[in-house]
């Protein structure tokens, strides 16, 4: 293999794939722009790419299979070397002599016996696996969550889908977008001369896909680098905005009963994007769940504020978690009797509470909640 140097990291494919993920793991460096920034050796790019992305997924069963074998813990550049071998054995099918020899020549040359040793040993090993949670490589706290929220088959179901490359989906103007994420674009159903506002538009998905559907759409973040991102967005679809403002949602600087739909695509835990965002089951922390779900509140809260009598709230977030989901919905009911949730007749969405759920294994897509609510014609 060639022992050429490209953007810093050697040449052989597994060098740079353990490279790669110290940056993840020990910078706290995002995955996807790890890999965007880095220059890949073309003939190498698919591997390394899966590797990095697999690895980074894997990482708590890789560990498993691996401190079997380890009495003492390697520094995280050897550690990320036997994981790459171990992903191979185990994960890609890769035959062993490939990824045993390859592996081991990626390594520093006085590490190169206690990589090859150990990685014979993962090889030769059938898996026993202590937990769910340790198979399929999430921390605890999350698979207890999904699994009481969710029921233990459709948590498990979803957590294994989201361990597969996620699908690449592009719209007609060429932008790369989820599927469930155009389906909620869907259900705003802005009508002609309405008046739309994006509460949370950054990075301007949804918010280009709204901006041809006939209406006035106005799309705020309450970060201005989030907001500079939907007008680049825009620029690049050909979308038409009626304006991109940075402005907190919970202090609108938009007049009451100023839009005749709102859509809050609102902050979460993103336990729904877990396939498409390897690091993130590793970044995201118990008590974020219930901290965006007062968030989420607040936001929806605001929102009604900003529509018309008539007007509509559309609430999505791209997880499936309890307290972000149908414990809106109920707080809603609570704190706004009068408000109407809409039925989703959708054959993609499948019903929960009053909204409605896209679960990953659903449609081989990033898990979403929505719901639709009508408020009162006044």
């Amino acid at each position: 293999m060639s022992r050429s140097r490209s953007g810093g990291a050697s040449g052989n494919a597994r060098a740079v794939a353990a490279q790669l993920l110290d940056r993840i793991e020990g910078d706290g460096a995002f995955a996807n722009l790890v890999l965007a920034s880095a220059k890949l050796p073309e003939r190498d790019a698919g591997l390394i790419t899966e590797l990095v992305y697999g690895v980074t997924r894997m990482r708590r069963a890789l560990d498993h299979l691996i401190d079997g074998f380890v009495s003492d813990p390697p520094d995280l550049t050897t550690r990320n070397l036997l994981r790459v071998g171990a992903y191979q054995l185990h994960m890609l099918d890769t035959p062993a002599y490939a990824a045993v020899s390859e592996t081991v020549e990626a390594a520093p040359r006085r590490q190169r016996g206690f990589v090859n040793a150990v990685l014979r040993r993962v090889g030769e090993v059938e898996p026993a696996w202590p937990t769910e949670a340790v198979q399929l490589s999430y921390p605890d706290w999350m698979v207890a969550r999904l699994e009481h929220d969710l029921g233990a088959d459709d948590a498990h179901a979803a957590l294994e889908q989201m361990n597969r490359p996620a699908e690449v989906s592009a719209r007609p103007d060429g932008y790369v977008q989820d599927r469930a994420s155009q389906w909620v674009a869907e259900l705003v159903d802005p009508q002609p001369g309405e008046r739309v506002l994006d509460m949370c538009a950054g990075p301007g998905g949804k918010a280009t896909a709204l901006a041809g559907k006939s209406a006035t759409l106005v799309a705020a973040d309450y970060r201005r680098h989030r907001a500079s991102l939907v007008a680049a967005n825009a620029a690049k679809t050909g979308a038409s905005l009626a304006g991109v403002v940075a402005a907190n949602g919970l202090r609108s600087p938009f007049r009451p009963g100023s839009f005749d739909r709102v859509l809050v695509d609102a902050p979460c835990s993103g336990l729904g994007v877990l396939g498409r965002r390897a690091d993130a089951r590793w970044r995201v922390e118990p008590d974020d769940v219930e901290e965006l779900a007062r968030l989420q509140a607040e936001l929806v809260g605001a929102a009604f504020d900003l529509v018309c009598p008539g007007g509509m709230v559309i609430y999505s977030v791209c997880t499936m978690t309890r307290p972000e989901t149908v414990a809106i919905d109920e707080f809603v009911a609570q704190e706004h009797p009068d408000v109407v949730a809409a039925p989703i007749d959708d054959h993609r969405w499948r019903p929960h509470g009053r909204g409605a759920l896209v679960l990953p294994q659903d449609h081989s897509t990033d898990g979403m909640f929505a719901v639709i609510y009508k408020t009162p014609d006044g």
